[in-house]
């Protein structure tokens, strides 16, 4: 089962990250196997980390509960919140196999939340932009809830434009980073 996690940091709490990124990267690499997809989300041109995404395929809710609330910055106070839903991975593959690369363009998280019907649940038309997409879902994976996706674009607004805008009661799109030491 997939899971999408995304852990926003609590304002002030950035030396903390800083202080527990050593730990944090110890704790993913325990994971290194089930990771979809990794990196942060950052603010501004000083890329202020402001918040943790991480697509993790785990066997039950349990476990991606588990992996969510026991990493160490969960646990020492790093983030205010935690959004942790089943996922389903559209493209098929990871981040690491993207075919565009680490480099070359901004990245960006764009997360849309839902309502009513389901809504873009294939891949879209630029799918060569996409580095992973996918249905946002209820624990059970009956429910449509909304839809996560890690692009890379030129700008904010063409990352956005990979949802039906008016299919969401809101859409949130953050600087996004490829993560990790793989």
């Amino acid at each position: 089962m997939e899971f999408f996690c995304y852990h926003r940091d609590r304002p002030g709490s950035l030396t903390l990250r800083q202080e527990l990124l050593e730990d944090h990267w110890s704790y993913m690499d325990r994971y290194a196997e089930e990771l979809i997809a990794r990196g942060p989300t950052l603010l501004g041109e000083d890329e202020i980390p402001t918040g943790s995404v991480h697509i993790v395929d785990l066997p039950d809710p349990a476990a991606a509960r588990a992996f969510a609330f026991g990493e160490p910055g969960y646990q020492a106070g790093v983030y205010r919140d935690v959004m942790l839903r089943r996922w389903r991975n559209v493209l098929g593959r990871s981040m690491w196999e993207f075919p565009g690369g680490r480099s070359g363009g901004s990245h960006y998280l764009v997360l849309g939340l839902g309502t009513g019907q389901a809504a873009d649940l294939s891949v879209p038309r630029d799918a060569d932009e996409l580095i992973a997409y996918g249905p946002l879902l209820s624990d059970d994976g009956d429910r449509w809830l909304g839809t996560a996706a890690l692009v890379r674009a030129p700008d904010p607004a063409t990352a956005r434009a990979v949802l039906t805008q008016e299919r969401y009661a809101g859409i949130e799109v953050h600087n996004w980073e490829f993560g990790g030491r793989r």
